[in-house]
């Protein structure tokens, strides 16, 4: 299966289509989809759409995808910020 922009490899589409799968499967796949995106994506606003186009209520990639959106994502700090304790 091909994906487009928001999943590239079709994680979070082929998750949906899964029948039965637990929450553990989609947080295994979500990390994986989340890995994937390229430098510098928003994944927040990619949760959003993808949320938009598959969620489904009381689907655990829904839930998974929910939590996901409402995590804050740790930044990088470079130089010497990042050396210091």
């Amino acid at each position: 299966m091909k994906g487009d922009a928001l999943d590239p490899k079709a994680l979070i589409a082929e998750a949906y289509r899964i029948e039965g799968i637990s929450l553990e499967e989609c947080r295994t796949i979500f990390l994986d989809w989340a890995l994937s995106l390229p430098e510098g994506a928003d994944p927040r606003a990619a949760l959003d759409r993808l949320l938009a186009r598959h969620g489904t209520p009381g689907h655990p990639m829904t839930q998974v995808m929910t939590e996901g959106r409402a995590v804050a994502l740790p930044r990088r700090r470079g130089g010497r910020a990042a050396r210091r304790l």
